[in-house]
């Protein structure tokens, strides 16, 4: 498969592929209208302005604001991707499927069983630090998958680690519908996952494949 590059400044918000009610009563239409509008578009609106701003100051080789670019480019960049993989591993209640044969053998050949990583994965959620995700990576470097915390998404260090499933514990996520309950949010979403998903990302990753966003 041929990948195009995009080229600086030019991303886009990628389309629900449901319906903003699809995902009730576990994420009520408001909520999900104002992650996915707002929250979202800000992130891709700030990686556009921070990366036209990088271009800028490569022609001027005027890097006075290098560190202030740098960052936002990492938290907008992150925030991009991170929201572009949540609206794909989510689905309709009752749609989403059991984990996939390659999903079960990699969580059971390192979490022992699956109800063990259920529990560390909604745990690690959960005990994020102020805003950050859950995340479920396949990490190249060591062939297996491992759970993650990242209370600063800009600032996650395992680099070469591929998300695989992820949750968004960002306040804006959930407080609408579950306020400061964000462990009830969290054993909510779990029915959500899309293990179709899943399993198609995690495959893509062990054939050494970055899965797309969209």
């Amino acid at each position: 498969m041929q990948l195009i590059m995009i080229p600086p400044g030019m991303h886009q918000l990628p389309p629900l592929p449901y319906a903003y009610n699809a995902l009730k009563p576990v994420i009520s239409e408001r909520t999900l209208r104002i992650h996915h509008d707002k929250h979202h578009k800000a992130y891709v609106d700030g990686l556009n302005k921070a990366e036209i701003s990088l271009v800028e100051a490569r022609k001027r080789k005027d890097y006075d604001y290098i560190k202030y670019w740098e960052n936002q480019l990492a938290f907008n960049g992150s925030g991009h991707i991170l929201h572009s993989i949540l609206w794909t591993i989510m689905c309709p209640v009752g749609y989403g499927g059991l984990p996939g044969q390659q999903t079960l053998y990699h969580i059971n050949s390192y979490f022992g069983n699956f109800n063990a990583f259920k529990d560390q994965f909604i745990k690690a959620s959960e005990k994020v630090e102020a805003s950050g995700w859950g995340i479920l990576t396949w990490q190249p470097t060591w062939r297996r998958l491992e759970i993650l915390q990242a209370e600063k998404h800009q600032n996650l260090t395992q680099w070469s680690g591929i998300p695989i499933l992820v949750c968004d514990v960002w306040e804006h996520a959930y407080y609408l519908d579950y306020q400061n309950e964000r462990k009830k949010f969290i054993d909510a979403w779990w029915s959500l996952i899309n293990w179709y998903e899943v399993e198609k990302r995690l495959l893509l990753a062990i054939n050494g494949q970055v899965p797309l966003l969209l």
